[in-house]
């Protein structure tokens, strides 16, 4: 390749999202996406590696967004990156954004009180510049004497706050019925905003396997420092560091990134196929190429080094990889990471090397920091310059405000206090030290004696901390089983949902997953409970319809959760008193039956789509039996065709469980077993409330005369049929749908439920997890033996069959209680389940199509809707994957339905097999069109 002409040394540099700096002729827009956070990692790991810290987790907290990013003696890179729903592939550190800010805003919903997502942006921005904005976080840490008014670089009006935050006292007291202390209500905000910042980071840190605590925590932005000390003792973090001038660090990163290139090879081959000496060799290669690049930017060659060579691998099969430093050893590397990762090995799968990458770099401080001086011990405490009143506790109290231009290497300041630069604040709370470096860098230390104590407020406050809590040890359950599975399904196409029941078996919380799972997990577990017992450390497993289970692809498992009455030495808790459970319910693409991929479309009996799972232990008392749910997948009727695959993705599931389990269990030890169960019934009572508020909104604005009923046919005639009536309960009759099918189209009271519970959570504007509160107020008259809720004996084989009432009775009948309703035109009305396969592999997606329009908006192009939230796989996954080739996927233009608002087009997407495969398709509006309005 032609050798780029060699530049001069002090050329125009662009700054890159992967922490490096490229000459402005070599630069493409894309490259730099994420190029301010990402100079703030840089800025972070020279303050960092000066100090001696070599771990840390960088909280860059602005006006509207935070960055979270992780520093482990070395930089995390990415090598492709979502922006909403962009893919783009470009190198870039790897940084998260959360939507909180100091310019979040701050408001009451009739209920609780609510922090974001919402920001005031810079304009009009926080109340207190005087633009009529809103109450925001800013406001709230400014009235909580968290802010110095005359330090800001712009007039303050603290007045303008004041008068949001008197307005909004009295708005809550209009709508309980109660007052609330001014300072209840400040405090309430910043704990809540501190609440979902340390929960991002951690549902990260549990996305890619580490431990918060294991790191120190270095805080930078204009509004970092401010919730810094707050947010350690969340994440139960020690050790705090705050640079100099923090809020210019992003710009001192800049000014401090090394020249860095990048080289890659694609490799796809196996362990075995692929000697070591001519990896060696590749890697040889492309750090030659890399190398030449750096070069070409007049970079003296000695000056150039070979940072990383990093090998990327996965078992056969799988499609995310491992990161690992190339060596003799990468292949037991490998292995031990995955066990440390995954929390599992998969046996007889062999190791497959997706790429190689080089980074090379010009020597740099990063590299050449050594023998530092030692931090001197403590010497004085400086005097401060003035104090200011703040909220120290429940009390207001003059704290000391210190200027950083003022401390010297070694100073010290402990107790709350302010300290202050020209760019930004950091609160110092009560429980830290803080000493200044060799560095001039301000490094905070957790008193050993203080002990994390957590508040509790009034239910204004609390209901939101919680409902938070909650949704949170459920998303955290899904990004530990999404980074655990081994399937494309459960990977790839997110086809998998966890949730969290209360101690009778009702959905409290839920991650934003797969609708129609969501709404049948809690009659599930409570049909489970009629039959089995969940004891201490039990998981049941099952995928039997008449045991709330949906088809026999989803398989769910279920998990008890005990308060802890002692913990084990690797933090695993044993205990006493029933808490709540945990579930998820995974999609297994080849759970068995009589055609590849487990949903034959020409079945008349459940025993013919699959193995069936009675509720059984997967665990007892916390010992997994592996070899019995083995015995079962391998030697029923029809067995699946790939055992490797179902147990990888169930010990994903049961890590997942695990992981929630031992959240519930730290919640009940933190805030107590009878707040924890009170806010459980708080989150249904006021989700059932919401609804009722709702509906009345509903029903005032409604102008359908007619009544709310409705009638579609499936394609075969089939009939669904719903009346709505309002009165002490809202009542769904579905009498008049057609009798048990003949075929596959049947849905059982499970699903039923999540259509309802999915329809009523569309009324609700409200940001509200899923939960079993909106079914409080409702009532569900299913005719026997029909269509939807037919009948399971014993005999296993006189079941009907189900696998096409799940994904297509489900859209079908969705769409039928919002004809009801009159809310919105029909969608695409289907699923679109395509499955192939053969007797080596099963594959199934969901196509997605347009959704309908409504009074005041157009559909939606080519989107999953209803009960279906997957994602669509890949071309590049779908063809290396299966013997299979994309050759159009695009939009079907015009076949949307015109209107005053048009309907969302549908799509094309044609494949072509490489070898023979049994091809199935499970779709509807074939025959029968979807309805307008």
């Amino acid at each position: 390749k032609k050798i780029i002409q060699k530049l001069p040394s002090d050329a125009l540099r662009v700054m890159t999202s992967a922490g490096s700096l490229v000459h402005a002729d070599f630069f493409k827009p894309k490259d730099s996406l994420l190029s301010g956070p990402a100079g703030g990692v840089v800025g972070a790991a020279v303050i960092g590696k000066q100090s001696g810290f070599e771990r840390l987790i960088t909280f860059d907290m602005g006006g509207t967004s935070t960055d979270v990013a992780r520093f482990d003696g070395d930089f995390d890179y990415r090598f492709e990156m979502t922006i909403r729903n962009a893919t783009v592939f470009s190198p870039t550190l790897n940084i998260e954004t959360v939507a909180a800010g100091g310019g979040s805003v701050c408001y009451f919903d009739g209920i609780k009180l609510c922090v974001g997502p919402e920001s005031a942006g810079a304009s009009p921005g926080p109340a207190c510049y005087g633009a009529g904005g809103p109450l925001t976080i800013t406001d709230v840490n400014l009235l909580l004497g968290r802010l110095d008014a005359a330090q800001f670089g712009i007039p303050v009006f603290p007045e303008a706050a004041k008068a949001q935050l008197i307005d909004l006292q009295f708005f809550i007291q209009e709508k309980t019925g109660k007052k609330i202390l001014e300072e209840e209500i400040l405090i309430g905000f910043l704990t809540i905003a501190n609440e979902r910042m340390s929960d991002a980071i951690r549902k990260i840190s549990v996305s890619k396997g580490y431990a918060p605590p294991q790191y120190a925590l270095l805080v930078f932005g204009g509004a970092g420092g401010l919730h810094a000390c707050s947010m350690a003792k969340l994440l139960g973090m020690t050790t705090i560091i705050v640079p100099k001038y923090a809020g210019l660090l992003s710009a001192f990163g800049i000014l401090n990134a090394p020249i860095e290139r990048f080289a890659e090879q694609q490799i796809l081959k196996t362990v075995a196929a692929l000697p070591f000496e001519k990896l060696e060799k590749a890697f040889e290669k492309i750090g030659d190429e890399a190398i030449e690049k750096v070069i070409a930017e007049g970079i003296e060659k000695q000056q150039v080094l070979l940072k990383k060579s990093l090998i990327f691998c996965r078992l056969k099969g799988q499609d995310a990889t491992l990161e690992l430093d190339f060596d003799a050893d990468f292949e037991q590397n490998f292995k031990d990471s995955y066990q440390k990762t995954f929390g599992h090995w998969v046996e007889n799968r062999e190791i497959e090397v997706e790429s190689i990458r080089v980074i090379a770099s010009e020597r740099n401080n990063l590299r050449k920091i050594s023998n530092l001086p030692k931090i001197p011990p403590p010497q004085y405490k400086p005097n401060f310059r003035h104090k200011i009143k703040a909220l120290v506790g429940s009390k207001w109290t003059e704290i000391p405000v210190f200027f950083r231009d003022d401390l010297s290497v070694g100073a010290t300041i402990e107790g709350f206090a302010l300290l202050l630069d020209s760019f930004s604040t950091t609160v110092i709370e009560d429980g830290f030290t803080l000493t200044i470096d060799a560095q001039e860098t301000a490094i905070f230390k957790l008193n050993n004696s203080t002990k994390s104590t957590i508040q509790q407020y009034n239910q204004t406050i609390d209901l939101e901390l919680f409902t938070n809590r909650f949704t949170s040890i459920a998303e955290n359950m899904g990004a530990m089983l999404q980074r655990t599975a081994l399937s494309v399904n459960v990977k790839e196409r997110l086809d998998f949902s966890c949730a969290l029941l209360d101690a009778d078996g009702y959905l409290i919380a839920n991650a934003p997953h797969i609708p129609v799972h969501l709404g049948s997990l809690g009659v599930c577990v409570r049909e489970v409970l009629k039959h089995i017992k969940i004891e201490k450390g039990d998981t049941i497993i099952t995928n039997h319809p008449a045991f709330g289970g949906s088809h026999l692809p989803d398989v769910t498992l279920i998990s008890s959760v005990y308060t802890v009455e002692e913990r084990n030495p690797d933090g695993i808790g044993k205990g006493g008193t029933l808490i709540g459970y945990v579930a998820n319910r995974c999609h297994h693409s080849e759970i068995g039956g009589i055609r590849p991929a487990s949903m034959p479309p020409n079945a008349t009996r459940l025993v013919e789509e699959g193995v069936i799972i009675e509720p059984m232990y997967l665990a007892k008392n916390g010992v997994t039996d592996w070899e019995s749910i083995s015995y079962k997948l391998q030697n029923d009727r029809y067995p699946t065709r790939s055992l490797s695959e179902n147990l990888a993705d169930l010990n994903a599931a049961l890590a997942a469980n695990l992981n929630g389990v031992n959240a519930l269990q730290k919640l009940v030890e933190m805030h107590g077993l009878e707040a924890v169960h009170h806010y459980m019934r708080e989150l249904k009572d006021y989700s059932a409330e919401k609804l009722t508020e709702a509906l009345i909104k509903f029903r005032e604005n409604s102008n359908f005369t007619e009544g709310y009923a409705a009638e579609e046919q499936l394609d075969d005639g089939t009939l669904l049929k719903v009346n709505i009536t309002f009165g002490d309960k809202i009542t769904f009759d579905f009498t008049g749908s057609s009798p048990v099918h003949k075929g596959n189209l049947n849905a059982t009271p499970a699903i039923v439920n999540s259509v309802v519970i999915y329809v009523l959570r569309l009324l609700v504007s409200e940001n509200i997890p899923l939960n079993e509160g909106f079914m409080n107020n409702v009532a569900l008259i299913l005719p026997e033996n029909s269509i939807l809720n037919p009948y399971f004996p014993e005999n296993t084989e006189g079941c009907p069959a189900v696998v096409g009432g799940n994904v297509e009775t489900s859209q079908r009948l969705t769409d039928t209680i919002l004809k009801a309703l009159n809310l919105i035109a029909c969608g695409q009305g289907t699923m679109n389940n395509v499955l192939f396969g053969n007797e080596t592999f099963g594959y199934y997606e969901t196509i997605c199509g347009g959704s309908g329009a409504g009074n005041g908006f157009n559909g939606t192009d080519a989107v999953h809707t209803h009960m279906t939230n997957t994602r669509i796989t890949d071309p590049e996954i779908l063809e290396f994957r299966y013997p299979v080739r994309l050759d159009l996927f695009k939009i079907r233009e015009n076949s949307g339905g015109k209107g005053l608002f048009n309907g969302g087009n549908g799509i094309v997407r044609q494949l072509t097999f490489l070898e023979d495969v049994a091809l199935s398709v499970l779709t509807q509006h074939r025959k029968v069109a979807p309805f307008g309005l």
